[in-house]
């Protein structure tokens, strides 16, 4: 199981730093999805780390963002 997080883990960050270096929404939206698991854990928690549960719609917002930008173009 452990796998399974650091996997979406490292596919979300990586999917995000290329996303962002090429300004390409596609991948911020692959990042976006597979940070999902993640942050769905974090919602149940009773302290501060409950807030990681809203990265993917950080990273949402960041994906249309970078959408509408590129449909400019």
């Amino acid at each position: 199981m452990l796998l399974l997080w650091q996997l979406s883990l490292s596919i979300s960050i990586v999917a995000l730093l290329v996303g962002i270096i090429k300004k390409y929404w596609v991948f911020l939206l692959i990042s976006t999805i597979t940070f999902i698991p993640i942050a769905y854990y974090f919602l149940g928690a009773n302290n501060a780390w409950k807030y990681v549960g809203l990265t993917p719609v950080i990273l949402f917002v960041l994906t249309i963002l970078i959408w509408f930008i590129s449909k400019k173009k």
